[in-house]
Parts: structure tokens; C-alpha cells; sequence
């Protein structure tokens, strides 16, 4: 698996189909994270942009290989193999992006609550920052995962399906990115830092979810 995870990792760099969602994300942090603003609010912002990049870059690695080589790596490792090999590399990038904006972020942000006078610890405020992109790059991944193929054909249904479920992820009261990016803007209001574990874990279990059913319609399709 490790091998055909990186195969799909070098058909996406070779691709460049990941530079649109990749200045998605620098654009938006370009407009939403301004120098000195508190970290907390950056951070959550940042999580929050990720999640339609994640979905994004589902789409462009389940969709992105030449129809010849798909079925020949179907063929030979199992059609449910070849597709999650593609999402675990969707989930790569989008990790990585989440990292790195994470990074910057905390860089140029103030470690300061929405006060302005409360201080906040930028170790742990980082930490609680990548949980919270962690946490929103699954739920894109899920989101990714549902709105394509095998689930979803044909791409005016994949486009719309998937708006929709990445407003209602961001949105939705239940939703776990939902819930960790509101817990960094609530703990920017109170000056604390969050460790949004349980989001993280639920956004998990649904990528997860969602990944399995899709492998399993995969190989049931074959």
C-alpha cells in the first residue's frame, strides 16, 4: 500500500492538478490571516480553508489517472486498493498544506487572546492548531470521498454535491470541523487553549467510514 500510495503521490506532483486547490489555500490565507491578529482566530480560520482544499485534492487524485493505468492497477493490486491509495494520498497533501499554513500562521500572528491583553502560550496554541486542521482535512477527505466516484458520476454532480457538503461540514452545529474551528475562536474570546481530541477523533471515523464504503462499491463495480 505504501507503494501505490507514493505512485499516487507522484502522479499528482507530475499532474500539477494540485496547483488550483494549492492557491485556493494561499489566497485565502492571503485574505483571512492578517499580521498580528490573534492566533487562536488565525489558526481556526486557517483549519476552516483547509477542508474544501482536502475535498478538493480527493477529487483531483480518484479522478486524475489515465483510465489505461487505473484499470491496470486495479487489475493487479484490487480496485478497492488502487482507489484508497488515492484518497490516503489526497489526505497526504492536504496534511501536509494544513502543516505548513499552521506554520506560517504562527509566525505571523499575536500570541495574544481577542483581548488583546490576555496572553496566550503559542506551543500549545500551535499544537491545538494542527489538531484542528488534522480534524478539518478529514472531514474534507470524507466529503471528497462521498461526492466522487464511485459514489457520485459525472462532474456537475460531483461539483455541486460537493459545495454542499463542504458548506454543511463548516456550518452545521454537529459537524466535528465545526466544532474545532469553533473551539479556537471560543478559546481566543476566553484567552485558553483548546485540545479538540474529540472532533479529530469523529472526523477520523468518518473519513474512515466514508473510505470504506467507497473502496468496498469499488471492487463491487470492478
Amino acid at each position: 500500500m505504501t507503494a501505490l500510495v507514493r505512485y499516487q503521490l507522484a502522479l499528482l506532483l507530475r499532474a500539477q492538478r494540485w496547483l488550483p486547490p494549492l492557491l485556493l489555500y494561499v489566497a485565502a490565507l492571503g485574505v483571512g490571516v492578517q499580521v498580528g491578529r490573534p492566533v487562536l482566530d488565525s489558526l481556526g480560520f486557517a483549519a476552516a480553508v483547509l477542508l474544501p482544499v482536502a475535498a478538493w485534492l480527493v477529487r483531483v487524485c480518484v479522478t486524475g489517472e489515465p483510465e489505461a493505468a487505473r484499470h491496470c492497477a486495479a487489475a493487479a493490486l484490487g480496485p478497492g486498493r488502487t482507489h484508497l491509495a488515492g484518497v490516503l494520498a489526497a489526505l497526504t497533501a492536504s496534511a501536509v498544506l494544513g502543516a505548513a499554513g499552521t506554520g506560517v500562521v504562527a509566525l505571523v500572528s499575536d500570541a495574544h487572546a481577542t483581548d488583546g491583553s490576555t496572553p496566550v502560550p503559542l506551543g500549545p496554541a500551535v499544537g491545538a492548531g494542527l489538531l484542528a486542521a488534522l480534524a478539518c482535512a478529514l472531514s474534507g477527505t470524507a466529503v471528497g470521498v462521498l461526492c466522487n466516484r464511485p459514489l457520485v458520476h459525472g462532474t456537475g454532480w460531483a461539483v455541486s454535491a460537493t459545495v454542499s457538503a463542504v458548506t454543511l461540514a463548516l456550518v452545521a452545529a454537529g459537524s466535528p470541523a465545526n466544532a474545532a474551528v469553533g473551539g479556537l475562536v471560543t478559546a481566543s474570546r476566553e484567552g485558553s487553549v483548546p485540545a479538540p481530541w474529540l472532533p479529530l477523533a469523529l472526523s477520523a471515523g468518518a473519513a474512515a467510514l466514508a473510505a470504506a464504503v467507497a473502496c468496498a462499491l469499488s471492487s463491487r463495480r470492478r
